[in-house]
């Protein structure tokens, strides 16, 4: 129970963020945008509370520990034989397909590979840089994968992009 406790001051704090800052925002953006955006906001959430949660009852207790660095040579767990590799693999890339997805949909049409891909590594490098703070392993594979996922997700973007917009254009219109 006290473990969930963590977990729910966290949870609690972003319906909090989403209820009181950005739905209403969002909301008078038109409901094409409150949906977008609402589903990146869920999507951000659940990345955050698989890779760093609980954060907020961590915060006091974020030194305590010494820093781990980020494993910095790329796959060695193959060549280790660590862990469940591909599994790690596969999940890292499935994780961030959604992001490559839904940010160039946050942004409109203006969203490019490039940015779309560039930001992906941004939320990664970030993830990665401060998991070793909440007792948690960074590592240089997962950077990797993270960005293939992005790469993928935009991928899926350009192939759905019509039916996505036509999904947008008929709730503005509704």
């Amino acid at each position: 129970m006290k473990y969930l406790i963590k977990y729910f001051i966290d949870v609690a704090v972003l319906v909090f963020l989403y209820a009181f800052v950005f739905f209403r925002r969002w909301r008078a953006q038109g409901r094409d945008i409150l949906l977008v955006n609402t589903l990146m906001y869920v999507y951000l959430s659940l990345v955050l509370y698989v890779t760093m949660m609980p954060v907020i009852v961590s915060i006091p207790f974020m030194l305590d520990h010494p820093y781990k660095p980020m494993n910095l040579v790329p796959f060695i767990d193959v060549s280790l034989g660590r862990g469940d590799f591909f599994r790690q693999v596969f999940l890292n890339v499935i994780m961030t397909m959604p992001f490559g997805f839904l940010f160039p949909l946050t942004n409109g049409k203006r969203a490019k590979f490039g940015v779309a891909v560039f930001f992906c590594f941004l939320m990664s490098l970030g993830i990665e840089l401060l998991q070793p703070f909440f007792d948690r392993s960074s590592d240089i594979t997962d950077l990797i994968t993270n960005v293939i996922g992005g790469a993928l997700g935009y991928g899926l973007y350009a192939i759905f992009k019509p039916a996505a917009f036509w999904v947008l254009e008929r709730l503005k219109t509704s």
